[in-house]
């Protein structure tokens, strides 16, 4: 084990951009689980975190990085052990605890899961955050079981992203008619391969919109958020569900009680942070048993070191990245 190590860090509250940093042992946090972080990925909360445009951080100093794929060096706890591959994801990490982008940290094991069978540390975390909180959308909207793989079409707003590339494969792959708003026609092959049946600009989305509209989806997952959002729920049929999970395109919900009221239609938040145990293994259940290799390689657009962080933070904000990109750490 090397005595300094690579790190991204953000230094300060006034300073909150990440830069290249080196770290000993000693300045990692003192928590039971030392793990070599072998593998992490670029989300777009960690993109807001890098660049220092989103402060997510809460305390400083702070390593960012919220999806962890690595092996268990040292452990204090009985439900790990040395040589143990494992994954973690949210848990704080980027906000209130240390993250994935440096070459060991110290996590609680309770943060920990063991890595998927059938998948390798890099599939793991092609798949990462957005890819999980995908599947938990997904088991929401099936657990409301409104939805039917004979009737209606499902959408999937930001669809070129990570969240949306893995929603519409996952929605795909278990029978249903999947429509993909993306407002990149570049995409659209793309997203085909993955398993979408048709497209709708997002820009039929993002204009404000009557708070009843033409019922056009039995069901959806949405990372966009605001004026989207509130369309998307508009144009919900009676009894079905939205599940949301970002605000890309603003924190804002600038809807009515309507469709909630008038055609029961269920509006259900999906945390990935602090989402339970349960929750967490029916979701790497489903990623395990619905996608092939094959969309997990298509979902991912490519590879980048620590070093590369900054400016894939910023592609990802600007709406440059295509599917997933993947960190390597160690």
């Amino acid at each position: 084990m090397t005595e300094t190590f690579e790190a991204l860090l953000i230094r300060a509250k006034d300073n909150p951009k990440a830069s290249l940093a080196e770290l000993s042992l000693s300045d990692l946090p003192d928590l039971p689980v030392l793990v070599r972080v072998d593998y992490s990925s670029l989300n777009y909360k960690d993109g807001l975190s890098v660049t220092g445009k989103g402060r997510i951080a809460r305390r400083f100093p702070m390593v960012p990085g919220i999806d962890i794929a690595g092996t268990v060096v040292e452990s204090a706890s009985e439900a790990f052990k040395p040589g143990d591959r494992v994954i973690a994801n949210g848990n704080g990490m980027s906000e209130t605890e240390w993250g994935a982008y440096s070459a060991y940290q110290r996590v609680r094991p309770e943060w920990l899961m063991p890595q998927p069978e059938g998948l390798t540390q890099k599939q793991a975390m092609a798949i990462g955050t957005a890819g999980y909180t995908a599947a938990l959308c997904v088991n929401q909207l099936l657990a409301w079981g409104s939805l039917s793989t004979e009737d209606g079409k499902v959408l999937v707003t930001g669809a070129a992203g990570g969240v949306g590339s893995y929603a519409v494969a996952l929605l795909a792959s278990l029978g249903f008619s999947v429509t993909a708003s993306t407002g990149r026609p570049e995409t659209h092959d793309y997203l085909r391969q993955l398993g979408a049946s048709d497209f709708i600009d997002r820009r039929e989305l993002s204009e404000a919109g009557k708070p009843l509209q033409a019922e056009r989806w039995t069901g959806a997952v949405d990372s966009v958020g605001s004026t989207t959002l509130a369309n998307v729920l508009a144009q919900t049929v009676y009894g079905g569900a939205v599940t949301a999970c970002g605000l890309a395109g603003g924190p804002d919900l600038p809807a009515t009680v309507m469709p909630h009221i008038l055609r029961s239609v269920a509006l259900i938040g999906v945390d990935s942070v602090m989402a339970p145990k349960k929750r967490r293994e029916a979701a790497w259940r489903l990623l395990q048993t619905q996608l092939s290799s094959e969309q997990i390689a298509l979902a991912t657009e490519g590879e980048v070191a620590l070093k590369d962080l900054p400016q894939a933070a910023e592609d990802i904000l600007a709406g440059k990245v295509r599917g997933r990109i993947v960190v390597k750490v160690s």
